[in-house]
């Protein structure tokens, strides 16, 4: 209650503020490179990227820098990897349901990286659920997904980009939904992973909204960690 009075209160200032970041943040591409492959040498691996301009590698300049590429390097040392990514700017769960991936096929773990456009675009909560619960539903029965990988909402209170008052209010939304999301995960049996990487200026994009290679590569890290953690246990 006490956002949403915020909120409105500030609202000229805010819908001001909204459209400039938005159209700062939207001014970088999503880098070339293979957004699919076969590569490594172990056991079977059927992984498929589904998310936004995060999940597309948005900041780095080429997929080899950017999370899928940092991430099937790591993989494909340890598994024959049949990988596939499916990914675009301004993504959220509702666009991602309507526009749901071509060929996405039979997959043993489905990561999905899509929120900040759940949290900027200002949808009830109460919907984001809803239809996390579809896409969850759809990966798993649709796709027999043996595992879903989340990543949490990053702490939009620390974006270098976004001013004031426009990241009070969008980090304490963030909060919010991203404590909302990691307990519907845990009661459907979907893998949380919270969100703990730094935000420091150097490891961003230039644009102060994106991650840059060296943020892609923490986290590729941190997602092959939990892969191997649960694939060996």
């Amino acid at each position: 209650m006490a956002d949403r009075i915020l909120k409105i209160a500030l609202s000229p200032v805010l819908l001001a503020q909204a459209l400039r970041v938005r159209k700062t943040a939207a001014s970088l591409p999503e880098p070339p490179g293979p957004r699919a492959g076969q590569i490594g040498d172990g056991r079977p691996l059927r992984l498929a990227i589904i998310g936004d301009s995060s999940a597309a590698g948005v900041g780095a300049t080429h997929q080899t820098d950017a999370l899928s590429g940092h991430l099937t390097d790591l993989l494909a040392a340890h598994y024959t990897l049949d990988w596939s990514l499916h990914a675009k700017t301004g993504a959220t769960t509702r666009s991602t349901l309507a526009s749901w991936p071509e060929g996405l096929g039979t997959l043993d773990i489905a990561l999905v990286v899509l929120g900040v456009n759940d949290v900027t675009r200002q949808g009830p909560l109460r919907r984001l659920l809803d239809r996390r619960a579809q896409l969850y539903s759809r990966l798993q029965q649709d796709h027999g997904a043996k595992r879903v990988l989340v990543t949490g909402i990053p702490p939009l209170g620390d974006f270098p980009l976004l001013p004031s008052p426009l990241r009070l209010v969008l980090g304490r939304q963030a909060q919010r939904f991203d404590a909302a999301l990691m307990r519907q995960a845990q009661s459907l049996g979907v893998e949380y992973m919270p969100f703990d990487m730094s935000l420091k200026p150097e490891i961003m994009a230039p644009d102060g909204f994106h991650p840059g290679p060296t943020a892609y590569r923490h986290f590729a890290d941190a997602v092959f960690r939990q892969i191997q953690h649960e694939q060996t246990s």
